[in-house]
């Protein structure tokens, strides 16, 4: 009697397809088959674990990669999803490496409890702003890879090449080489060096518009998600997009501020045995996340009355190594505020599909 069995699932993630599996509430498995990672293969998925009983949550790979479209489809029909991260290398060195394996594994995981967390659900304006800032941030990578190669090519250029450019800043030297007239003799290495420049000059500024355009998108975007988050001392719209990625569409689903600090990697990690008792600096969560603490920590220590005085106090009582990680967990308490308590227009992208 299917009907009357309740089952868990569990998904192994691919870029083709999806390896599902199901076992029972006692942990005996049941099934496993493949899914082409398509609307219709989706749908087929579901209706094949559903065969096997009711289903109670279905454990997924990847629900931030390969396994993002697979847990939206499970959400709009019902479907309890948890992320599952994947199996530690020594349970892979006892229970062996194939697709079947580690679909069972995340159903396992979720039947026993080790996996709880709820994915992000990426379907509202924090996944609009995330894929705008991919675009940013790799044109801001670009353009620093730029700058670097006319610097170098400037160091050996010819001596009347580079004497004409030496010592200008960046703003002037872009400008003068977008502008300048190299020649048309490819086979004089001058006139070479010249046009590379040129043309490495004009690079630069399709790659500032380029950033400029996307600036002008994601500005709006940020103050409508968390307008309360960016008027923060220290929080500009690179700072504040990125501690919304972190959250997700459903901020929710942290549990408290200590989660997010841990999340941010701001919190401190016990690491105490037998008769020491002491912390030391949490070095895993989102690295990004900690980054833009971080960056919000200088601003506020170069422009913050308030914080100035702590660091000048903190100094004084010689406990300078740990200023950075207080006004870090710090930033984190009253940034978890304003996540938690903003209103997120979801866009519904899939009610809308």
């Amino acid at each position: 009697m299917a009907d009357q069995i309740a089952v868990v699932g569990g998904v192994d993630t691919h870029t083709d397809f999806h390896q599902a599996a199901v076992i029972d509430t006692i942990g005996r498995h049941l099934a496993t088959a493949p899914f082409p990672t398509t609307p219709d293969g989706y749908r087929r998925l579901l209706e094949w674990m559903r065969l096997h009983g009711d289903v109670l949550t279905v454990g997924v790979e990847g629900t931030g990669a390969y396994g993002s479209e697979l847990a939206r489809f499970l959400r709009a029909n019902e479907v309890t999803v948890v992320d599952v991260d994947r199996p530690d290398r020594k349970a892979r060195r006892v229970n062996g490496k194939s697709d079947p394996v580690d679909a069972y594994a995340a159903a396992t995981a979720v039947l026993s409890g080790r996996a709880h967390g709820r994915p992000k659900t990426r379907d509202g304006i924090v996944e609009a702003i995330r894929s705008l800032r991919v675009v940013r941030r790799s044109a801001i990578k670009s353009r620093t890879q730029t700058i670097n190669q006319i610097r170098t090519l400037i160091v050996s250029a010819p001596a009347e090449v580079r004497e004409r450019l030496r010592g200008l800043p960046t703003y002037q030297l872009i400008a003068q080489l977008a502008r300048s007239r190299p020649g048309a003799d490819l086979a004089d290495p001058t006139c070479a060096v010249r046009t590379a420049l040129r043309r490495l000059a004009r690079r630069y500024q399709h790659l500032t518009e380029e950033i400029a355009e996307a600036d002008a998108e994601l500005d709006p975007l940020v103050a409508q998600a968390a307008p309360g988050l960016v008027d923060l001392i220290g929080v500009g719209t690179e700072t504040a997009a990125q501690l919304l990625i972190t959250a997700g569409d459903n901020p929710d689903r942290l549990k408290s501020e200590a989660s997010f600090a841990h999340l941010c990697g701001a919190a401190p990690v016990s690491a105490s045995s037998g008769r020491t008792n002491r912390h030391r600096l949490n070095r895993g969560g989102d690295r990004q996340a900690n980054h833009a603490l971080h960056t919000i920590a200088l601003v506020r220590m170069r422009y913050d009355p308030r914080t100035r005085l702590y660091v000048a106090r903190r100094t004084a009582e010689g406990m300078s190594k740990d200023i950075f990680r207080c006004l870090k967990r710090f930033i984190a308490r009253e940034v978890y505020k304003y996540l938690t308590s903003m209103n997120i227009p979801q866009l519904h992208l899939l009610q809308a599909a």
